[in-house]
């Protein structure tokens, strides 16, 4: 059997989509092997978000070919697709894949061996309009599954490279999603976590005009699935009747990402954000109002340009105010091709850093104040791992729960635990019998 290895940088989307591939591997006989072993082909899913992205996407092509100078190198991913030419430059690249036309990896792969030639397939992302099906062949190895039911994005956010490396919206077709989810059940998942580019936009490409609320509604009618998970939605798109469902049904979890990027309206108008601070605080108290103990997470971007220190304090004081459960701190990144990056008042890399630091304190303290809400109180936990006595896992309000058990007999169930203690980066518990 050829051996095949992968390593996925990025989003969760781009995890769930080397998935797919490496079903696609396995239903061709491929054996698929770690990423530091000998392998025929090494495929690489690269991410473009920040230039680090594309550091580590170079690193890891670099690398599989030191592993295995013979082997086939295959490159997918956002990187891939923004900059099809420079990645093709890299020597010892064979298959450049992009974001689009995956269903046919494995002959691409198998057709280089072939034919000893490179071959690029990537196309223009802009022209896309279908969701590209490819279906999961192969369970993951995890106790959650995530499920990608939207592909592209709209926004155009002035520092956001994303949408020229996803195109434009195409939702995928809910007897798509409703197969996926009887998959889930047969191989005996309790959670599935829905994710896409621009979720809360599913639907608006499709003749009949489903919503993100109607696949919920739909897909918590399967039995066999215990919880469903929002992934990040823009707070604009939180509807009223999301936040109902949110309140009232049982297998959806209490917990949303929503993104912020910034504190500060001045800098939010730059970053072509479609909300202002005051909205977005009308929408997290209405939220919080509704379902109390709601976990509420967010990414924030830190130095865009323009960003004073009083602007940047702005930010933190607002932060403070949301009372954010965790929080994804990224310093900006200058990308090519965005509006941003021709903005004037770039931050300089060592500012961006200490603010990236000052910011990152108060998210450890934030999410400790959500935590210790919790002591005391018995909370269910889907358990995922277990190491050294402890199984751990999260509950619905995605708290990381460890707890000492005797084997790892308790992963893939949900089991009530009480919350006794904080840990740096989560909880720990007593599983109840």
């Amino acid at each position: 059997m050829p051996r095949v290895a992968f390593i996925t940088l990025g989003c969760k989307v781009n995890q769930f989509e080397t998935e797919t591939i490496e079903g696609l591997f396995l239903e061709r006989r491929y054996e698929i092997v770690g990423f530091h072993e000998i392998a025929d082909v090494y495929v690489i899913n690269t991410c473009s978000v920040t230039h680090l992205g594309e550091k580590k996407s170079r690193q890891y092509i670099r690398r599989a070919k030191r592993l295995n100078p013979v082997a086939i190198v295959a490159v997918t991913g956002c990187y891939a697709q923004i900059a099809a030419d420079e990645v093709a430059a890299i020597k010892g690249v064979d298959v450049i894949v992009g974001t689009q036309n995956r269903q046919g990896i494995v002959d691409l792969v198998e057709a280089a061996v072939q034919e000893h030639k490179k071959i690029n397939v990537v196309t223009n992302i802009m022209e896309a309009r279908e969701f590209e099906e490819i279906p999961l062949l192969a369970m993951p190895g995890r106790q959650r599954a995530f499920l990608k039911i939207q592909e592209g994005c709209t926004n155009f956010c002035s520092y956001c490279i994303i949408p020229y490396t996803r195109g434009p919206l195409r939702s995928r077709p809910l007897a798509g999603i409703l197969s996926e989810m009887d998959k889930f059940v047969a191989a005996g998942f309790k959670e599935v976590v829905l994710t896409g580019i621009h979720l809360g936009a599913y639907g608006r490409d499709l003749s009949d005009h489903l919503t993100l609320a109607d696949v919920v509604k739909t897909i918590t009618e399967v039995e066999g699935i215990m919880r469903i998970r929002l992934g990040s939605l823009e707070s604009i798109e939180v509807t009223g009747e999301m936040i109902h469902l949110l309140k009232t049904h049982p297998k959806l979890c209490r917990h949303l990402h929503l993104p912020l990027q910034s504190g500060c309206n001045r800098i939010l108008k730059g970053m072509n954000r479609p909300y202002t601070t005051a909205e977005y605080r009308h929408l997290i108290e209405n939220i919080v109002n509704e379902v109390p103990d709601i976990a509420i997470s967010t990414d924030l971007i830190v130095g865009f340009p323009g960003e004073t220190e009083e602007l940047f304090h702005e930010t933190v004081e607002f932060v403070r105010e949301m009372k954010f459960s965790k929080m994804h701190i990224f310093p900006y990144s200058k990308r090519e091709g965005t509006p941003a990056a021709t903005f004037p008042d770039q931050v300089p890399e060592e500012v961006k850093k200490e603010r990236a630091h000052v910011m990152q304190e108060l998210a450890s303290d934030l999410a400790a104040q959500y935590a210790a809400r919790f002591i005391g109180k018995v909370l269910p936990v889907l358990f995922e791992t277990y190491d050294k006595g402890y199984s751990e896992g999260h509950t619905e309000n995605y708290l990381k729960v460890l707890a000492p058990t005797p084997d790892n007999s308790l992963i893939g169930m949900i089991m009530p635990v009480v919350i006794t203690d904080l840990m740096p980066d989560g909880v720990q518990g007593k599983v109840q019998k």
